[in-house]
């Protein structure tokens, strides 16, 4: 397809039914195309540390870069465009057209579950981190999704909360980094947040999402929804919220065909939206990134690089009077926590993705010492997890691969398999569907193939979770 996609021509031609179609996406990663005239699906995946994919379940590793808190502590606006870039060519690589990050919500509780997404609680340093993040990603051609629009602190009653603010701190706290980063590196889109501002949901007020982001600062993007972050059919194209993700719609669809009948909403509110969501179609044409292309894993040398400076000036070091770091003629080092032996490189939630490379605190600094002959002994001290660990790295299949082995049966695979006391010598059925499975947290929402689940009639299946356990230590 041509880079010379014409938005105007493109949206004359397109029937009113289209044009609601164009309003939500389908399902949750992409947009609904319409063949007949030229508009194509883009491909949407979550951020900001990484590229996801479309898949939570057995995705394609994506390599993690260090949570945005950390990047924000490097005050490196240079480092960060580099990382924007890096994020750029893993997108390309997942055939990716627009990425859900950067986050630049300002956090003021450490409650709020998602703090470690967003760069800085200084108004100035988040927006101009950010604008560096946007401007890296966008140079090679993917689309920064900048969020969450506006006041989006805490998790409790994500849906509901309103998040009551003067206008001042308003202005100079919440809204600032939005504006900076807008300013200085003009995102191609931005997703509105969950939460009511003074009582309004984001998704439906006009002041936050038209008088003020388009009209007094001019932004001219597209604004999304967070996903199922919309409340109202009228009231949110009214404020100018141009796509509702994910799809199907509960808001739009022959909802919109009957407010519009009921002149409610008219063509030209349609269009409106719609020219939005084209505009950011033209950018993914722009962009040369394949529409329904393959989603692949991304390395080079530049890359590594990269990943271990944005790591290494993510950590700051806030005093060393004494000179005690670095050790020196260290013979004996004790490292102890509970996250010194594991790899924490996510937060979860949106954030989360299957690492491509990962090296815990304790593989590093035990490689370190053993090119100094020093000795390193580990103890986790207090433990400081909500649930148990999870145990991937300790797990091989049956077939002595590592990870474990998922399979699923439509019916019981043995006649005593709810049993509490099974035979474990019977021999099971064959298995409509396996997979192997790297971790033990399998999050199911999707990377089921094609076709299994339709196979239930009865919406019921049976799973065995089937592993062998080398414990590294006792």
């Amino acid at each position: 397809m041509s880079s010379d996609f014409d938005v105007e021509a493109t949206l004359a031609k397109l029937p009113l039914g289209n044009k609601i179609k164009l309003l939500t996406g389908l399902g949750w990663w992409h947009t609904e195309p319409i063949p007949d005239a030229g508009v194509p699906s883009i491909r949407l995946s979550d951020g900001p540390n990484g590229v996801r994919g479309t898949r939570f379940f057995n995705g394609i590793p994506s390599n993690c870069f260090p949570a945005s808190t950390g990047l924000g502590s490097s005050f490196d606006v240079e480092l960060v465009h580099r990382v924007g870039e890096a994020l750029g060519d893993e997108c390309r690589a997942k055939s990716t057209h627009v990425l859900l990050a950067p986050t630049v919500n300002t956090q003021r509780s450490p409650l709020g579950g998602r703090g470690f997404e967003s760069f800085s609680e200084d108004p100035h340093l988040n927006g101009t981190i950010a604008a560096a993040y946007i401007n890296g990603l966008q140079s090679k051609g993917v689309s920064a999704t900048i969020k969450h629009f506006v006041a989006n602190d805490q998790e409790f009653q994500r849906f509901s909360i309103s998040s009551e603010v003067s206008e001042r701190a308003l202005r100079e706290i919440y809204l600032k980094p939005f504006q900076i980063a807008i300013k200085h590196s003009n995102p191609w889109a931005l997703m509105s947040s969950y939460n009511r501002v003074n009582g309004i949901h984001v998704s439906e007020d006009k002041r936050l999402l038209d008088d003020i982001l388009r009209k007094e600062w001019g932004y001219k993007g597209l604004v999304m929804s967070d996903w199922t972050g919309v409340y109202s059919t009228v009231e949110s194209i009214k404020a100018g919220l141009d796509l509702e993700m994910p799809g199907p719609s509960p808001f739009r669809g022959k909802a919109l065909e009957r407010s519009i009948n009921a002149e409610k909403l008219f063509i030209a509110d349609i269009d409106a939206r719609v020219r939005k969501v084209l505009e950011l179609i033209k950018h993914a044409h722009a962009s040369g990134i394949p529409f329904d292309g393959p989603e692949e894993s991304y390395d080079s040398p530049e890359l590594r690089r990269t990943l271990r400076t944005a790591a290494a000036d993510a950590i700051v070091l806030l005093k060393n009077d004494k000179n005690l770091l670095p050790l020196k003629d260290a013979k004996k080092i004790a490292v102890i926590g509970p996250n010194a032996k594991y790899a924490m490189t996510s937060g979860g939630g949106s954030a989360r993705l299957l690492s491509a490379s990962t090296v815990s605190p304790l593989e590093g600094i035990t490689a370190a010492a053993e090119e100094v002959d020093a000795h390193v002994t580990y103890t986790i001290g207090t433990t400081s997890h909500k649930y148990l660990p999870l145990l991937g790295a300790y797990l091989h299949q049956p077939n002595n691969q590592p990870g474990s082995l998922i399979e699923f049966w439509n019916e019981a695979p043995t006649a005593d398999w709810l049993n509490p006391t099974p035979d474990f010598s019977t021999s099971l059925k064959e298995a409509v569907w396996s997979t192997p499975t790297a971790d033990t947290n399998c999050f199911m929402m999707d990377g089921i193939v094609s076709g299994y689940l339709s196979l239930n009639i009865q919406n019921v299946s049976f799973i065995s979770y089937t592993f062998r356990m080398k414990p590294k230590s006792t």
